[in-house]
């Protein structure tokens, strides 16, 4: 298997001297797997017994009759654990063991990624430490129970904004001291190679799976795809399936937080210039100075400065589009799933949601519209009544 280091210009393995021969540690590893047959066996045979794989589609009738489309969701929020993240901890994790490794560390934003890496460490016999920002920690403490629960250790991280930025840098300080007997489990598809092209290869069953049922259900593939952008690894995920269909247009709904115009967001794809940081170049929020600006999402998930390379070669080739979801307009789609579907999406995918929605509208009116439904919104339920005023806190 011939792994890519770079998506045009954006990519690259920029970390210190100490990691890089853990990071080629990693990479013969995952090169070696992908042909390890009873590897891929046991894999997916977690994906399914574990985890709960295949996830279903749900076509959202009631809301497609409002916006006059076709409206169907990939339904990952039934996955085990709330998220598409299962994926990547079962095939980052059984790595990690294939490599000897006895201790995880992982970072998370929504807390998604971190459930997932703690409830995965716990089926597999491994160590897991958890470093969280103090701001997620307490917008999403549902999950951070969890991951205790779980038995994973959980490192508040008030450093900089106290967000995901600032989980990974801890996390990276912790991996360079400890490269030898540590593994990374890195959420999203970003961050140095080889962890791009890994993450995407054990989220790329989300594309495939809903390639295969939109043709069984529906007869042919839907018109669009859509999905929400943080660091991208559900949206490459479920992009993957179909970059190769021209006829299917490839949607990213990233979030703009308070306004583009307020600079209270985290609009990368939008409002990013290219730079280095967490062992990529890519695109990433800075200042006029060239510093990391700190970004703002009501949903933590997507409260990240940079994406990943892969998504910034698939908005230069003009492959996907990259549009734009505040607060409010991710809120309204969020009450509108569940008051009228029944289904509770994180704040994550309700910025996809909303694009779906507007898109219906529009371009897309009379249209077939696939949505990846990343996770569910359980975890972000204080968040909302916060946000409403109908919270004591």
């Amino acid at each position: 298997m011939q792994l890519n280091t770079r998506y045009g210009q954006f990519g690259g393995c920029y970390a210190p001297e100490s990691l890089m021969p853990i990071l080629t540690e990693i990479e013969r590893g995952f090169i070696a797997i992908e042909q390890d047959e009873s590897f891929q066996l046991e894999f997916k045979r977690l994906l399914k017994d574990y985890a709960g794989r295949e996830t279903p589609i749900t076509y959202i009738q009631n809301l497609s009759n409002k916006y006059g489309a076709n409206i169907y969701l990939k339904r990952e929020d039934l996955l085990h654990g709330g998220a598409h993240k299962t994926n990547n901890t079962i095939g980052q994790m059984l790595l990690a063991k294939y490599l000897g490794k006895k201790r995880v560390i992982a970072e998370t934003g929504a807390g998604q990624h971190g459930v997932a890496t703690a409830m995965t460490g716990a089926m597999l016999g491994l160590q897991v430490e958890i470093y969280m920002g103090a701001v997620d920690i307490a917008r999403q403490k549902p999950n951070v129970e969890r991951m205790k629960l779980f038995g994973a250790k959980v490192h508040s991280v008030s450093s900089g904004s106290a967000t995901l930025k600032d989980a990974i840098n801890d996390a990276m300080r912790d991996w360079i001291t400890n490269a030898e007997d540590t593994y990374y489990c890195f959420g999203t598809a970003a961050g140095p190679h080889p962890f791009p092209a890994l993450v995407r290869y054990f989220q790329e069953i989300i594309g495939k799976e809903a390639r295969a049922q939109m043709l069984k259900l529906t007869r042919a593939l839907p018109d669009a795809v859509i999905a929400c952008v943080g660091g991208g690894s559900n949206a490459i995920g479920i992009f993957s399936g179909f970059l190769s269909d021209e006829k299917v247009a490839i949607y990213g709904a990233e979030p703009a937080g308070k306004g583009l115009e307020t600079g209270e967001h985290a609009a990368t794809m939008n409002k990013g210039e290219i730079g280095v940081f967490h062992g990529m170049q890519s695109l990433f929020l800075q200042d006029k100075d060239g510093q990391i600006k700190e970004p703002y999402s009501i949903s933590a998930g997507l409260d990240y400065p940079g994406i990943g390379p892969e998504h910034v070669y698939l908005q230069e080739s003009k492959r996907v589009s990259y549009l734009t979801i505040t607060d409010d307009e991710a809120i309204a789609a969020f009450e509108e799933l569940s008051k009228k579907e029944g289904i509770i999406p994180a704040f994550e995918s309700a910025h996809a949601l909303a694009l779906a929605f507007q898109l219906a509208q529009s371009q897309l009116k009379g249209k077939t519209i696939l949505v990846n439904l990343s996770g569910r919104g359980d975890k972000d339920l204080q968040s909302y009544f916060r946000y409403k005023g109908l919270s004591d806190e």
